[in-house]
C-alpha cells in the first residue's frame, strides 16, 4: 500500500468515526452513546477507535490536531505586502468557505450537537485556544514582535478567533441559511470599523 493510499484510508476512517459520533449523539444524546456504539456505527473495532480519538467527546468534536496549525501556516504564506489584518481576513475567508462546504454538512451538525451539550464547548475552546497560540507565534514572526513581551500578536490572534466564532454563532442562529463567509467577513468589517454600536 502506498503512503498516499494509507493516509487517505486513515483520513476516511477518522471521518467515519467523527460522523458516527455526531450522528449518534444527535439521535440519542451524549450520555446515550458509548465508544462501542461509535465504533460499531463506523464499522471498526473499539481498539481502532482509540487509534484516532482518546475519548468519546473528542470524537464528537472531531477536529484533527494536525489542523490546529493550519491557519498559522496559511497566514505565514500570505503575500508580504499584506498587513497582518488583511492576511488574516484572507485566511478566514478561505477557512469559512471550506467549513461551509464540508461533506455531510459536518460543521452544522457539529455546532448543533455542541450547542445542545455544553460540556463539549470546553473541548472546542481548547482546540481554538491551541490554534490561537500557533497563530500568535506566526503573527510575531511576521511583525517582528514577541509573544508575551508584546501585546500585538496575542491580541490579534485572539481577536481573529473571536471574529470566526462570532460568524459561527450567527451561522448557527440562522439555522445555517446565511452565508458563513459573509458572516465572518461582517465580523471583520465591524472590527475594522472600531466596533461602532449597531444602529437600531
Amino acid at each position: 500500500m502506498t503512503s498516499g493510499l494509507r493516509e487517505r484510508k486513515k483520513l476516511a476512517t477518522r471521518l467515519a468515526l467523527h460522523q458516527a459520533a455526531l450522528q449518534l449523539v444527535a439521535e440519542r444524546g451524549l450520555d446515550g452513546v458509548s465508544v462501542d456504539d461509535i465504533a460499531a456505527r463506523a464499522d471498526v473495532s473499539p481498539r481502532t477507535f482509540f487509534n484516532y480519538f482518546p475519548t468519546k467527546d473528542d470524537a464528537v468534536v472531531g477536529i484533527d490536531a494536525s489542523a490546529v496549525g493550519q491557519a498559522a501556516e496559511r497566514f505565514a504564506a500570505r503575500p508580504a505586502h499584506e498587513s497582518p489584518v488583511e492576511a488574516l481576513r484572507a485566511v478566514h475567508a478561505q477557512q469559512a468557505t471550506e467549513m461551509a462546504g464540508e461533506p455531510e454538512t459536518l460543521w452544522p451538525l457539529r455546532l448543533r450537537v455542541i450547542d445542545e451539550h455544553p460540556v463539549l464547548i470546553a473541548r472546542l475552546h481548547a482546540v481554538f485556544g491551541s490554534a490561537e497560540r500557533a497563530l500568535a507565534e506566526a503573527i510575531a514572526v511576521r511583525t517582528g514582535t514577541a509573544v508575551g513581551a508584546d501585546v500585538y500578536p496575542t491580541l490579534l490572534a485572539a481577536v481573529s478567533g473571536a471574529a470566526m466564532r462570532a460568524g459561527l454563532h450567527a451561522w448557527l442562529a440562522s439555522d445555517f441559511t446565511a452565508s458563513l463567509p459573509a458572516l465572518v467577513d461582517e465580523a471583520w468589517d465591524a472590527l475594522a470599523a472600531g466596533l461602532p454600536a449597531p444602529r437600531r
